[in-house]
């Protein structure tokens, strides 16, 4: 018999800890160069005193290069006009399945953990990490992941 997904693991068993984060004031070649070089696709985008203020994705980023014509003219275009506010966060001790339900909800593919001050990010939950986790539980069952 096998798990249902979450019943055992929490977000903290499967969330990747100390995320990479951007400030909101940095250009978007930075976020751009941080997802190339740690090859990730989405980073938390904090204040100077390093509380969450949003997500920027590279989703976001290629939403500003189809419109590149209109943004061409704003020298000062930075993270924090294109990052997604407020943020979508997660405790650490939720279960899998309530951020497996968030995910769905919301059409998204990460959530941000909250770190215990809840106001830092302590970690990433992705879609990828609840796959594996589920091949952690046994389940779908054991084989027919894939299928």
């Amino acid at each position: 018999m096998t798990a249902k997904l979450g019943s055992a693991l929490n977000v903290s068993d499967l969330m990747t800890p100390d995320p990479i984060v951007i400030g909101g004031d940095e250009p978007l070649a930075d976020a751009a160069r941080l997802f190339d070089q740690h090859r990730i696709h989405g980073l938390p985008v904090v204040d100077p005193h390093g509380a969450l203020i949003g997500v920027i994705s590279q989703t976001d980023m290629i939403r500003a290069r189809t419109t590149e014509q209109l943004w061409a003219g704003w020298r000062g275009l930075r993270v924090r006009h294109l990052m997604t506010s407020p943020p979508l966060t997660i405790g650490a001790d939720a279960s899998v399945s309530d951020a497996a339900a968030q995910l769905e909800a919301n059409g998204v593919h990460r959530l941000v953990v909250l770190a215990a001050d809840g106001r830092s990010p302590a970690g990433i939950l992705s879609s990828s990490d609840i796959v594996r986790g589920m091949l952690r539980e046994g389940g779908p069952e054991a084989g027919e992941v894939g299928r």
